[in-house]
């Protein structure tokens, strides 16, 4: 799989979130999350997609007078690969010290805790049976 960027992952995020859309309907959205002074344009928005197909990111459904867009990658599968990779150079492929890294960064709540715990828990399960 080819990285996304990090500009290429805000694309990614509103068509994971969406669904298949337009490229106006992502440029919209890309320019609703951003302050006014940092808005970019339709066409920007649109090459950068353009770039995203070719290199695998994204689907392009042109059998309408409107082209349509869709992730060709599944926002999980994405993820894993980014972790994968992250893990594998920024952590020496110790998930420990990802994990650490990760919790000691940003406030957990109380529910991300349990929701942890009981995948740790799962974790232990299956690898005793």
């Amino acid at each position: 799989m080819n990285k996304p960027t990090e500009a290429e992952l805000e694309i990614l995020r509103v068509l994971w979130q969406k669904g298949p859309a337009t490229v106006r309907f992502v440029h919209e959205a890309l320019n609703a999350q951003r302050p006014e002074d940092q808005q970019i344009g339709y066409t920007t928005t649109l090459k950068m997609m353009q770039l995203m197909t070719d290199k695998g990111l994204l689907n392009r459904d042109a059998s309408q007078r409107t082209h349509i867009f869709k992730a060709e990658l599944s926002e999980e599968a994405t993820q894993k690969s980014l972790v994968e990779r992250l893990l594998d150079t920024a952590f020496g492929g110790s998930a420990k010290k990802l994990v650490m890294q990760a919790l000691g960064q940003s406030k957990t709540s109380r529910a991300e805790l349990e929701e942890i715990k009981k995948l740790i828990q799962d974790m232990e399960k299956g690898e005793s049976s």
